[in-house]
């Protein structure tokens, strides 16, 4: 079950709503569990048993590590566990083919479907239990409590990568305010338009252009279909955060930001402070700066950049290609911290943006394509390299068709909204637009809930890209 769907919208999320609110404080955690229990195993009820293993494993394995003298056993323990559960489900089939591939073996495949949410909630149990190591937190002794964290519904399929600390108290006591309730459905429903309206249009673009073979390609394309995805992927993926931070504060939780319009940054190191930015904390925190950060000079620097950017395009996906996008933003970070950065900041602003777009898109044909031999053409088609014209039938089909959904991409993904409320907050202050405002507002949204449903109704493509993390 997904956010963008009917069965959850209208069904799953109102009652949960309801049975919660009126519900005594005692048991409103465990109204949540089970319904985030029951929200997991919808689509592989098998997998239930594999999340409730992982609670327990990471409850018991938390409180011994808080009661024991060797402590570095327990987290070595937890560390080894969680990751060999990550590693099994995740990887063991890529091992497999690799060693095939490597030693001309025939070993089958298990071909074990990806448990949704795995590389969330392992990375979120993994957290805990290095932070209750750290002393940082101590260990949560209510199993209820941390079942909650590890399973809660919102963030579980597509994050936030939420850690401990930071809900350790909402998840003992937590007030919901019809201010609060009211701006979670706010968030949510800007994010179910984010994914519904605009994502799923620019992902028909995309998977149309990228089930083109490369050699077929014209130049405008190849653009347009990289266009479509660096679009696609960032109001799926941010929409999908905005609807998990909207229904966590509908419940009473805080979750921190996910995206900060990452597509203005000026460099990748930018960038990457604005994407995702739970995953890039959480790696900052937990290997970069255990393996010695930018202490012990340059050189070990660059080793630490490399090896933490090649594991995050690893964490993404079991592919060579994954691991080779994340080594490519390595490599990038690490070229703009011995002195790169210098010499971007020099230049024109606007020509900072087309750099850091340019170098974007390029890693996203990696992320997109299936292998290294098509991502390599279609990037030659990109730039002009034995192109098949640079204008052909699909190109004036996607022009035609999806010209106003490009315009409102490129709008909505820079922080236009914040910069009306900002210049007009003076206007908004006098006394018949006082009353005028929360009117519009509520219609606005109301539009948007409807236009996204309606969407829902009459069309059967809604894809949803983090399904495979």
């Amino acid at each position: 079950m997904v956010f963008s769907n009917l069965v959850f919208l209208f069904c799953f999320l109102p009652a949960v709503i309801l049975i919660y609110f009126l519900s005594p404080r005692a048991l409103k955690n465990i109204i949540l569990l089970m319904a985030s229990l029951f929200f997991y195993a919808w689509g592989e009820p098998i997998y239930i048993l594999l999340m409730l293993f992982s609670i327990h494993m990471n409850y018991f394995l938390g409180r011994w590590l808080g009661q024991s003298s060797n402590k570095k056993l327990f987290l070595s323990m937890a560390i080894i566990g969680n990751l060999l559960i990550l590693f099994f489900f995740k990887y063991i089939d890529f091992l497999i083919r690799n060693v095939n591939y490597i030693f001309d073996t025939s070993y089958q495949p298990l071909e074990l479907p990806l448990p949704i949410g795995i590389s969330f909630f392992t990375f979120q149990a993994m957290s805990y239990v290095i932070d209750v190591y750290r002393k940082e937190v101590a260990p949560q002794k209510n199993l209820i409590s941390l079942a909650l964290y590890i399973s809660f519904f919102p963030q579980l399929v597509a994050g936030p990568i939420v850690r401990y600390h930071s809900i350790n108290d909402q998840l003992q006591s937590r007030f919901v305010t019809l201010e609060k309730f009211s701006n979670g459905v706010r968030r949510f429903i800007i994010g179910l338009a984010k994914k519904v309206l605009l994502a799923n249009a620019f992902g028909e673009v995309a998977d149309g252009v990228f089930a083109t073979p490369a050699d077929e390609l014209s130049l405008v394309t190849a653009w347009l279909g990289i266009a479509a995805y660096t679009l696609q992927i960032y109001f799926d993926f941010s929409g999908y955060s905005d609807m998990a931070i909207g229904l966590g504060k509908m419940f009473g939780f805080d979750f921190l930001e996910n995206f900060n319009y990452p597509y203005i940054a000026r460099s990748a190191t930018e960038f990457w402070k604005r994407w995702h930015i739970s995953l890039g904390s959480w790696f900052r925190d937990y290997l970069y700066i255990p393996l010695g950060g930018n202490r012990g000079g340059r050189a070990k620097t660059i080793r630490n950049l490399l090896i933490v950017w090649s594991i995050t395009g690893f964490w993404h996906g079991a592919s060579w290609t994954f691991m080779a996008w994340g080594f490519y933003y390595g490599v990038l970070i690490t070229l703009e911290r011995i002195g790169l950065s210098k010499v971007l900041g020099r230049l024109w602003r606007p020509v900072q943006h087309v750099y850091l777009l340019l170098i974007v898109m390029i890693g996203w044909v990696f992320f997109r394509a299936d292998d290294f031999s098509y991502s390599l053409s279609y990037i030659q088609r990109m730039f002009g390299w034995q192109i098949h014209g640079y204008l052909d039938s699909q190109s004036y089909i996607y022009l035609n068709d999806y010209w106003y959904i490009f315009l409102c991409g490129a709008l909505f993904s820079l922080p236009v909204f914040p910069y009306l409320k900002k210049k007009t907050a003076s206007v908004m202050e006098t006394k018949p637009l006082q009353y005028a405002i929360p009117l519009m507002s509520t219609a606005f949204y109301m539009l948007l809930m409807i236009g996204a449903t309606l969407q829902l109704v009459n069309s059967t493509y809604n894809p949803f890209i983090y399904f495979r993390f």
